[in-house]
């Protein structure tokens, strides 16, 4: 569940237009240009906006895109020399190799925020999540703590913030709190291994050493020439930018599988920005990183007041052994499916309980599948449990009922299976993306043998099926709600909420505002319902949520309850 940038082409300033634009000399010096003026902070020049708004979008078009080539397979800052030499250059304009090398430790202060991408609610722009963190990372013995201070904009009211420890090595870890340790999760041991290997610290000390060092072609980057070296780290092609003009690092690319929130996009090209850079220690070093997914600004961190070689505390580091193996015993989001928490909600309609609920719905004339979530291994679970539940019986489709990327991952086994696939109108565009993402490096059964996707728009409502298991299809179309759809029983007064139905550990509701809107819709609707579910909750009176939803969002005694 939902607990579960904007681009700026390059532009120019006064200092670029000398010459060009009235107003500015050759010189660079400025001369008054009357009322219509201001003042460019970089240049201290006054000029005429007018002028350089018409200007700039022409000169912009004309620089090179950030990922283009460098064509006549020139190596910018690096001719006539071989790419082992083109990264010592890099590691000399860093401070050296010995510097480099010298940094065992390091703590720094961090804050940062993430697009939450994942969630169902909108499309870009995304709402996002806010940290600040206090790291230290340990070179010599592989190992990083983070004691994370985060700001979650998707919580109930007086909640939103938390605190977490992470312990981490790229083997194992846990998140250390009041309550005690629990385990990690697979990408706690990605990024960890990331940030021990090709974090900016040791990322050209492990080009230089790798047995393919390698031209890549050159780039552009902030419409800069940048040379391109390539190499392996572990399994996966690694490419770093390095600045024709000052030799600096600016950026790592490679295509990669994640283990969060992106793995249902398959092969991911990621791009990581190096910048901000300062002298620490002798080191010129960037203390801004920003992660681009698949050309999405995803997140950006800044490092505050960093420190190499400080004192390290080696009770910080102390961990629940046990409860730090079984982070490497999850199979993250190739899970496999499981029947054993099977709930009959009505004749022919079965609930499979999870973290990401399932429900098998029996109709005249086949099998109803609503919701393909995770991933495509457990789809596919799903759909072989259909087959043996009801063998012979056709699977007339699969409704898919929001957003949120946990919720859609296992879409693609639907479609590789020949499944129709019930989509709401908004949601078309962004499931045509997930089922067209290439996924050469770790293939599932739609990559082995693509199908075109047989998708079935849900518009305001759409009926499916008769008899006692008919469904209907409503969009909900609140303002948190937007893409999400609800599927009505009508016959057992039934109603399956999409992401919206929650309860937290004491049995309040977790944000409410989402029930409210689905309250809306069953009044437009003109809908009775007597027990209402979710994708996250099981069986729940509609009485006891109505009154739930009331005490929540009308503190003053005012109801608010739509019908």
């Amino acid at each position: 569940m939902r607990r579960d940038f904007l681009q700026v082409d390059a532009g120019t300033d006064a200092r670029s237009l000398r010459g060009t634009a009235p107003g500015v000399e050759t010189s660079g010096r400025c001369w008054e240009v009357g009322m219509e003026h201001r003042i460019d902070r970089r240049s201290r020049c006054i000029v005429v906006p007018i002028l350089l708004a018409l200007a700039t979008p022409v000169l912009a078009a004309n620089l090179p895109q950030d990922g283009d080539t460098v064509k006549g397979g020139e190596r910018p800052g690096c001719d006539r020399i071989d790419a082992k030499a083109c990264v010592q250059l890099a590691i000399d304009a860093m401070g050296g190799q010995q510097r480099l090398a010298g940094i065992h430790a390091e703590s720094y202060d961090a804050i940062g925020h993430t697009a939450l991408s994942e969630q169902s609610y909108r499309q870009q722009p995304f709402i996002t999540s806010y940290e600040r963190d206090k790291v230290t990372v340990d070179f010599d013995k592989q190992r990083l703590i983070r004691a994370a201070h985060l700001t979650w904009p998707e919580s109930d009211p007086h909640s939103a913030e938390s605190d977490v420890t992470l312990i981490v090595t790229p083997r194992n870890g846990v998140y250390h709190t009041k309550q005690g340790d629990s385990p990690c999760g697979l990408s706690d041991l990605d990024d960890t291994s990331d940030t021990l290997a090709l974090g900016p610290e040791r990322l050209l000390l492990n080009a230089a050493a790798a047995s393919d060092l390698h031209y890549a072609p050159s780039q552009w980057l902030r419409a800069t020439p940048h040379s391109v070296v390539e190499f392996t780290w572990q399994g996966v092609p690694v490419k770093v930018l390095l600045n024709a003009h000052n030799h600096l690092p600016d950026a790592l690319e490679r295509t990669r599988t994640f283990s969060d929130f992106w793995f249902a996009w398959g092969d991911v090209q990621q791009r990581i920005y190096f910048d901000n850079w300062h002298d620490v220690q002798g080191v010129v070093f960037p203390t801004n990183r920003i992660d681009q997914r698949n050309g999405m600004w995803y997140a950006s961190t800044q490092l505050l007041d960093p420190v190499f070689n400080g004192a390290i505390d080696e009770k910080a580091f102390a961990m629940d052994a046990a409860t730090a193996a079984k982070s490497t015993q999850s199979k993250g989001w190739n899970r496999d499916f499981s029947d054993k928490k099977r709930v009959e909600l009505a004749s022919g309609v079965e609930l499979y309980q999870g973290a990401w609920n399932t429900t098998l719905i029996k109709q005249d004339d086949g099998i109803v599948v609503l919701e393909a979530p995770i991933s495509a291994h457990y789809v596919r679970g799903i759909l072989a449990k259909v087959r043996s539940e009801y063998p012979g019986v056709p699977i007339k489709g699969v409704l898919s009922t929001s957003d949120s990327w946990p919720h859609m991952a296992g879409v693609r086994q639907a479609v590789a299976e020949g499944v129709p696939v019930y989509v709401l109108d908004l949601n078309r565009p962004l499931l045509d993306k997930l089922v067209s993402a290439p996924h050469r490096l770790q293939p599932d059964d739609l990559q082995s043998q693509p199908k075109t996707p047989h998708w079935i728009a849900v518009g305001d409502h759409l009926e499916l099926g008769q008899g006692a298991n008919r469904v209907v299809l409503y969009a909900l179309r609140g303002a948190s709600t937007e893409r999400q759809y609800m599927v009505y029983f009508p016959q057992h007064k039934l109603l399956y909420a999409s992401d919206t139905l929650a309860l937290n550990g004491d049995h309040t509701l977790y944000d409410p505002d989402l029930m409210y809107e689905v309250m809306q819709a069953v009044a437009r609707e003109h809908l009775q319902v007597d027990t209402v579910y979710a994708m996250h909750e099981g069986p729940t009176p509609w009485v006891d949520v109505q009154r739930q939803v009331d005490q929540a969002v009308s503190p003053t005694g005012g109801s608010k309850t739509a019908g």
